[in-house]
């Protein structure tokens, strides 16, 4: 079993203080990668307001080349009190993944990435589908508090129980955007 930091899996009711959480790490990021940071993005369940999430600040940046961000980024960014986990390669390929805070609750995840990786759109249309559409969110909200409930501290369990749910919605998703755009 793939364990959950320090404790059991927690979901919470929305916090409306996510959205500066995310905007103070996002300034202190941008600053201390400057032109590396193409983008930075609030993603996950703690992005769309009125969700229940675990309490987890996730973000995405964009950098030129992942290459590049290898050598000249994950210093700039532990520096911040983030960890590089280069394990999670093996399960988030294209990424360089970060954890803050002490070990189980973490307080951010960060996601480094160029703009061109698929799951770069597949994180932002998930995310934008839930924004427009409130039903959906509150159905994936009782998806996770049960999951939540039934998995402990099994992660593993957590997040494979999610992936139906997530892997019909961005479907849903990309077919509204496409229809939103004319396409």
């Amino acid at each position: 079993m793939e364990k959950y930091g320090a404790g059991p899996i927690v979901v919470l009711d929305y916090d409306p203080n996510w959205p500066a959480m995310f905007e103070t790490e996002r300034a202190r990021i941008a600053h201390a990668l400057g032109s590396q940071a193409l983008a930075i993005e609030h993603v996950g369940s703690t992005a769309v307001p009125g969700l229940a999430s675990k309490p987890i600040i996730d973000l995405m940046v964009g950098v030129p080349s992942l290459a590049e961000a290898r050598e000249r980024c994950i210093e700039p960014i532990e520096a911040l009190g983030c960890t590089y986990i280069p394990e999670y390669a093996a399960w988030l390929p294209g990424e360089l993944f970060f954890r803050k805070g002490p070990p189980g609750p973490w307080t951010h995840h960060l996601h480094v990435m160029e703009p061109s990786n698929p799951r770069w759109e597949t994180v932002l249309v998930f995310r934008d589908y839930l924004r427009a559409h409130p039903e959906v969110s509150r159905a994936y909200a009782e998806i996770k508090q049960a999951l939540a409930a039934s998995s402990r501290e099994d992660i593993a369990a957590y997040r494979n129980g999610k992936t139906r749910f997530v892997e019909e919605t961005t479907a849903k998703a990309r077919a509204w955007r496409a229809n939103l755009s004319g396409r």
